[in-house]
Parts: C-alpha cells; sequence; structure tokens
C-alpha cells in the first residue's frame, strides 16, 4: 500500500514491515503500512491488542528499526540514520507520552520535565516554569514522582514531552493507568498544550472517547491499515 501525503506532511511511513522471533517462529507484524500524518494533526490508531499499532508507533517515533521501508520527518529519511543521529531528532523534534510515566525517580517535577533541554544542553527555566503552570503543579514542582498521584505524574509526563517544543509527540496508551476523571484531564491537556506549540500528535489508544477528539483514525488489524 502506498501513502498519499498531502502537501503538508510531516511524518511519511511507505511500506513498512517488521517481523519478530518468537522460539523457531518468525512472527509478521507489521505488514506493507504506508501512512502520513500532518503538520499540527491529532491522528489516532486504534486496534485490538496484538493487531500491531505499539510496534507501529516504535517504528514511526524511531524507537525501532522497519526491517524494510521508510520513515521520513520533514524531509529527513530516518531508516538511514545511525543511533547517534536519530537520538538528536529525538531529541529536537520528538516528544514522548507513555502509558507508565516513565519518569526519572530521582528527579522532582521540574527537574523531570526540564531533563530533555538538560540532555541538549539548551536550559530554559522560562519555558520550564511555564509548562508547570499551564499543566497546573506549580504546588509540586519540588515533588518526587513517588510524591504524586498517576494523574500529576502524567502531566509531567506530557509537560516534558512539550518541554522542547517538538514537531511531533508520540503518545501510547497515555491514559491507560489512569481513572476516567485523570484520563480525561490529561487528554484535554495534551489537546490544549498541542493547539498552542502546533506540534503534531500521534495517539495509540483503545480509548473510542479519544478516537472523538482526533483528526483522523488509523485503524489496524492483524499488522495491516485497515482504514486512514
Amino acid at each position: 500500500m502506498t501513502a498519499i501525503p498531502t502537501s503538508n506532511a510531516l511524518l511519511t511511513a511507505e511500506n513498512l514491515t517488521k517481523t519478530v522471533q518468537v522460539g523457531e517462529q518468525s512472527l509478521s507484524i507489521i505488514k506493507d503500512v504506508s501512512i502520513h500524518v500532518d503538520a499540527g494533526e491529532f491522528v489516532v490508531i486504534m486496534g485490538k491488542s496484538g493487531s500491531g499499532k505499539s510496534t507501529l508507533l516504535g517504528l514511526l517515533a524511531a524507537l525501532d528499526y522497519p526491517d524494510s521501508g521508510s520513515v521520513t520527518l520533514a524531509g529527513q529519511t530516518l531508516s538511514n540514520l545511525d543511533e547517534e543521529a536519530l537520538a538528536v531528532i529525538r531529541q529536537q523534534d520528538m516528544g514522548f507520552v507513555f502509558q507508565s510515566f516513565h519518569l526519572l525517580p530521582t528527579l522532582t517535577v521540574a527537574e523531570n520535565i526540564a531533563f530533555p533541554l538538560d540532555i541538549a544542553r539548551r536550559p530554559d527555566k522560562t519555558r520550564v516554569d511555564t509548562l508547570i503552570e499551564a499543566v497546573g503543579l506549580g504546588h509540586r514542582r519540588h515533588s518526587l514522582p513517588n510524591q504524586l498521584s498517576g494523574g500529576e505524574q502524567q502531566r509531567t509526563a506530557v509537560a516534558r514531552a512539550l518541554v522542547s517544543r517538538p514537531k511531533i509527540v508520540f503518545a501510547d496508551e497515555p491514559t491507560g493507568n489512569l481513572d476516567e476523571q485523570n484520563a480525561e484531564q490529561v487528554m484535554q491537556l495534551l489537546l490544549d498544550l498541542r493547539q498552542q506549540t502546533g506540534s503534531a500528535l500521534v495517539v495509540v489508544t483503545h480509548d473510542p472517547a479519544l478516537a472523538q477528539m482526533a483528526d483522523r483514525v488509523i485503524t489496524m488489524q492483524d499488522g495491516r491499515v485497515l482504514s486512514s
């Protein structure tokens, strides 16, 4: 299947395949998938467990390499780059939000949010302070992750994902560990910040309520795209 990107396409994946080895058996997880994401677009990827949606997200985010096919972000083909070059692109152009938060346990809220800027050696206290207030955690800036509720941890993760002003944010089941109220709050926050920054947003989820918020839904089944 060949993607038909628009003139505004930020990310394009063409003919992606991915096979994993399970014991002596090779399993085809992603089968000739081609999609695109426009600049500033909110795209949801849905499908049953085992459909390949999280594997696809990992390929789009350059967290894993495809067996064949290519991923291009802002005109740069990621599949041709080594790990050092990919690390730079992840720092500068991508943000990540995961179901399990992945906050650093010894760092405070402010330090966790600032971490991507510190790694890139681009400290920006004003930006960090602005995001802490935007996610409603000004009173928690000196708290450690184990002192936060689940919703507060995920709000910290959202701020961290956006602190570098990335071109695109990838989120894998970002509300999966939250109750309904916190899940709704976190997603609305992510959408509000995305609108303010202009970042594209690609979310893997089982939640049909999130799909209703999206600009477009990509449905996967058995490693293939059924609709997009």
